[in-house]
């Protein structure tokens, strides 16, 4: 539990020998559960819809405990997780296939889609439900097999979703979790009998998930880490802009793939801009995900606190203001929890860490510019390119920003701009590697 610091279970990771029994069994039950007709499969489907809905409560508190993040945010992951199952409710209109009469003198040609077969999902200790859920729904009302590789730190819950998927009515074999580490993530990106991998995670090891499988033949989707921009010029509603950056910046403990780590404050928006986050920064309540109120939890281990405060540290060191410090930050009586407070720091430059690295903390680094052009240019610089947005009451500038900046998710006076599930969620550069979107078409 990050919030305390103690031991709650022990978890057993999976044997090589586990591995190649789940694989054995999700390829045997793909071959009978991609027979199913369309309309039993999306039976399924609406069933375990309705079973995540009624277990909301149950899920988030199991994220919390683990994961730390508070009850309201944990919430909201499942929500957003809910929202894809009911995209894949829907599958049969994607699934319909393409017919063309008389080709050629009494031949016609049509086509279909069929499964892949067995699909493996990769997915990270920041979203245990949501990201799950945007790629197992999918693959499972597509009929293919899937199995669960998330992450060690917080694996509770996708054992809940696989308690429901078989309460759906699933058949033995389709949704399966694999506890495990590098080992096992190694054996299903080589595996023979696995057709195809998802995964959500650093930048690193995005790519070397990439490389591997498709090395090895497989159907890849590999979504990687961000660096994500804010740019804030002076005709802002500065109120509106500062309440949207404190939530994107220090929301779930900024541990988000679609938190904005940079605010790039346009000629004289700064010094209003971070006087007005420092307001609301400071006016957070961080505690244990369960205590009424609480806007922010502590971050997911001990090297995940030290990580932060080393790079907010170097940032000081190389000439950064420190507006709000929240290195020493603790929670009466859970003195060993893993506490960071809301830290904002301006003054920040490209060559700092703070910058260059993505903290997964919360901690927002402001950086000044002239103009509109320079912070796009900016923007364009960094090799990540998952979300960015700006805040103006500028149609103009919109429009420029929109059309000029080199990322996947951009919002208008919108913080995280997480596209709906019948949309994809990708991003370019760096934060994607395959040409496959995670959840949409």
């Amino acid at each position: 539990n990050p919030a305390t610091g103690a031991v709650s279970a022990q978890l057993h990771l999976a044997s090589r020998e586990d591995l190649d029994a789940a694989v054995a069994a999700a390829k045997a039950a793909s071959e009978v559960w991609g027979e199913y007709s369309l309309a039993k499969r999306t039976a399924v489907l609406f069933k375990f819809r309705e079973l995540v809905a009624s277990h909301v409560d149950e899920l988030a508190a199991l994220v919390t405990a683990e994961h730390g993040k508070v009850l309201s945010d944990a919430a909201g992951e499942i929500g957003r997780g809910l929202e894809v199952i009911e995209f894949a409710c829907g599958i049969n209109q994607l699934l319909k296939g393409a017919y063309s009469d008389q080709a050629s003198t009494g031949i016609d040609v049509f086509s279909f889609r069929q499964p892949v077969g067995v699909v493996a999902g990769i997915t990270p200790f920041n979203f245990p439900v949501m990201v799950p859920l945007w790629m197992c729904p999918i693959a499972i009302a597509a009929g293919n097999a899937f199995i669960l590789k998330p992450s060690e730190r917080d694996p509770s819950a996708p054992m809940l979703l696989a308690k429901l998927w078989t309460e759906a009515g699933l058949p033995d074999g389709v949704f399966q979790v694999l506890h495990g580490g590098k080992d096992t993530v190694d054996g299903l990106l080589t595996h023979p009998d696995v057709d195809a991998i998802s995964f959500v995670g650093s930048t690193p090891i995005a790519k070397y998930v990439h490389e591997t499988a498709t090395a090895h033949g497989k159907r890849v989707q590999a979504l990687g880490g961000a660096k994500n921009h804010a740019i804030i010029l002076p005709d802002a509603d500065m109120d509106n802009a500062a309440d949207h950056l404190s939530a994107a910046a220090f929301g779930s403990a900024g541990e988000r793939c679609m938190a904005i780590s940079v605010a790039v404050a346009v000629g004289g928006a700064a010094d209003t801009l971070l006087g007005k986050v420092r307001e609301r920064a400071e006016a957070i309540k961080v505690a244990e995900g369960t205590e009424p109120g609480a806007d922010m939890g502590p971050v997911i281990t001990a090297a995940s606190k030290a990580r932060v405060l080393k790079i907010v540290g170097e940032a000081a060191d190389a000439g950064a203001t420190l507006v709000v410090d929240g290195r020493d930050f603790t929670v009466p009586g859970k003195e060993d929890g893993y506490w960071v407070g809301p830290t904002l720091l301006d003054g920040v430059s490209t060559d700092m860490t703070a910058y260059t690295e993505e903290i997964f903390g919360p901690v927002l680094a402001v950086l000044r510019v002239d103009t509109v052009e320079e912070g796009i240019a900016l923007i364009n610089a960094n090799p990540y390119g998952n979300g960015t947005a700006i805040f103006t009451s500028s149609g103009a500038n919109a429009r420029k920003f929109q059309r000029g900046v080199h990322v996947g998710m951009i919002g208008i006076n919108v913080p995280v701009p997480v596209p709906v599930a019948y949309h994809s969620f990708g991003g370019w550069k760096n934060s994607l590697f395959g040409d496959k979107h995670i959840y949409g078409e």
